[in-house]
């Protein structure tokens, strides 16, 4: 799209990440929490911004052996515009050069069915549960991963 630049996270961004949190997520993250990955030397964080707006961010941690995609949002007001996969596409693409021999996981709600589409998309594949993962309300993960040097770009 468009318009859209994406650009790593920075601390004046999390007035507007917390607000796309918490109407995004039935248990969001708090301020602290993106503060800590903000200052995260094993965190990859990034905003997308439109019209000087923040539209929506990915944050992921990368370990040694696993890269955990830990959070995903767009506004409502931002969503079905693929802003959600020019994210994850950079996020990835980034990835991919910095750790190629690592794989992506991450937990899903059961529920999400747009997320779950999202990241077979991009090449991410079932590869389990976890039963009562989330709380408010209960419900399962369903856990996807992605062999990075298998990415290729999809968009």
């Amino acid at each position: 799209m468009e318009g859209i630049i994406i650009r790593e996270m920075q601390h004046d961004d999390l007035p507007r990440v917390c607000v796309i949190e918490r109407g995004s997520h039935t248990a969001p993250w708090s301020n602290k929490s993106f503060e800590y990955e903000i200052e995260n030397k094993d965190a990859f964080l990034r905003v997308a911004v439109l019209d000087g707006k923040v539209a929506g961010y990915i944050c992921i941690r990368t370990i040694p052996d696993l890269i955990d995609l830990l959070n995903l949002a767009v506004s409502p007001e931002f969503r079905r515009m693929g802003i959600a996969g020019m994210l994850l596409n950079d996020a990835l693409h980034g990835l991919r050069h910095l750790k190629p021999d690592t794989d992506i996981t991450l937990e899903v709600r059961e529920s999400n069915t747009a997320a779950i589409t999202l990241y077979e998309k991009y090449g991410f594949s079932i590869k389990g549960k976890r039963r009562n993962y989330y709380k408010t309300p209960d419900e399962d993960a369903i856990i996807m991963d992605l062999v990075l040097r298998e990415y290729q770009n999809r968009v």
